[in-house]
């Protein structure tokens, strides 16, 4: 049997950092960005399981493709040796997919606490924009290179529960779409990855129950939740060439559950 010839998805050479990398989505597409030949940070707050998602993605793909750095992404010097430590062990970036984010507080925005507020939008959003900051340079001198920043469906709509959270990915979104428009002349792609409901830690809350399985069985047209490893191909995609004209873009993965945003 003959084998696909195309170098349309091939990451050889490229290098790739990736956020709350360690599990879930953010281990899904680093090990995919491996799987096409990038070179890979895996960050998250815990270097034990760093290193462990860098050695179990190192045996998959038969190679050294991936180091890990540990990192949270609410300390700017933390964030900004994060970004220095990859350019001295890998070298330039070509590739940020910005995963990480919290969710502290769970009910109506009435009684969320000052300090969780600070924390999710600092968390969810400032670090972001100081991330695209420090590694822009790498992309914007080669012009070339393409910025993800994982958002959600939870942006495009109101919550009695989630409210806050919401407000920061709607908020990454507005982020995105400026930093297309400003890096875009530049080359610099930078597109939002949305999330509809996915089976990972992260939305255990929201899944682990027979009610979710049956509201999601219903009411997703592909009648099942998302898992990480679909957003494997997305990842590919959006780093790749495949998607050299496109930009700013809200790329939503979700079933199904939310159409045409």
């Amino acid at each position: 049997m003959m084998a696909v010839a195309t170098q349309l998805f091939d990451l050889t050479g490229q290098v790739a950092l990736v956020t709350g990398a360690s599990k879930g989505m953010g281990k899904a597409m680093a090990q995919a960005l491996a799987e096409h030949g990038s070179q890979v940070v895996i960050s998250s707050r815990k270097l034990d399981a760093c290193e462990e998602t860098a050695a179990e993605i190192n045996a998959a793909v038969g190679a050294e493709r991936a180091i890990a750095i540990a990192c949270n992404i609410g300390y700017k010097e933390q964030l900004q040796n994060l970004v220095d430590e990859t350019r001295s062990r890998l070298g330039p970036i070509d590739t940020l997919i910005a995963n990480a984010g919290v969710n502290p507080f769970y009910g109506p925005m009435s009684e969320i606490p000052d300090e969780a507020f600070d924390k999710t939008m600092n968390s969810n959003l400032r670090s972001n924009h100081w991330l695209c900051q420090m590694v822009a340079p790498d992309m914007l001198a080669k012009e070339r290179g393409s910025i993800m920043i994982t958002a959600s469906v939870g942006a495009f709509g109101p919550s009695e529960t989630l409210g806050t959270y919401n407000i920061s990915k709607m908020a990454d979104i507005a982020l995105v779409r400026n930093l297309a428009m400003e890096w875009g002349p530049k080359g610099v792609r930078v597109n939002a990855l949305c999330p509809g409901l996915i089976r990972t830690d992260f939305a255990k809350a929201l899944w682990d129950n027979p009610e979710a399985a049956q509201r999601v069985t219903e009411q997703t047209p592909l009648r099942r939740f998302g898992e990480a490893d679909d957003f494997k191909g997305m990842a590919v995609f959006v780093a790749s060439d495949a998607s050299a004209y496109v930009t700013g873009q809200a790329l939503t993965v979700c079933g199904g559950t939310h159409m045409f945003r």
